[in-house]
């Protein structure tokens, strides 16, 4: 009797831990060169205009870019910091195309990523020489070029910036 019961115990925590892993390993595949593909979200002005030529300053002009990075346990930071290396990830090509970037600003550092169970990825920075304020139409393509490179991530349905003050014209 005492080994049934013991073997039932078994069998509720292998079932526990699988249940518990299934939920948790959210990670992009791995390929057999130990890297995942990810996007990174750049910006096309040409793309992103209205019926008078004007700039609209909205993601209609993000261009995603479809780069490897080395697999690891920070998905999401990886591929952050990776996008805020800016141009030297742009290709010659990319560059024809007119794919652009801010990127990278001096100062601007990305120092915590945080996802909440709800989805929501709080991400901290230090901007302590004030490289994300400017104009309106600026703030919004580097706030947007961060959340959606972040979104591609199923698990993260919500970005919020911290300290509050970052991406202001």
């Amino acid at each position: 009797m005492k080994k049934i019961n013991w073997l039932i115990i078994l069998i509720i925590l292998l079932i526990g831990i699988f249940l518990i892993y299934s939920k948790t390993n959210h990670l992009p595949p791995v390929n057999e060169d130990h890297k995942i593909k990810v996007l990174l979200y750049y910006y096309n002005p040409s793309l992103d205009k209205d019926e008078f030529n004007n700039i609209l300053c909205s993601e209609k002009g993000l261009v995603a870019i479809e780069r490897e990075i080395p697999f690891t346990k920070t998905p999401i930071k990886d591929t952050l910091n990776f996008l805020l290396k800016g141009k030297e990830n742009l290709s010659p090509e990319d560059l024809n195309k007119g794919i652009t970037t801010e990127f990278p600003l001096e100062g601007f550092i990305l120092e915590e990523v945080n996802l909440k169970p709800d989805g929501t990825l709080i991400l901290k920075f230090d901007d302590s020489l004030n490289k994300t304020s400017g104009g309106s139409c600026r703030v919004n393509i580097l706030w947007r070029q961060i959340e959606k490179t972040a979104k591609q991530f199923k698990e993260v349905k919500k970005v919020e910036f911290l300290p509050e003050g970052l991406f202001q014209p």
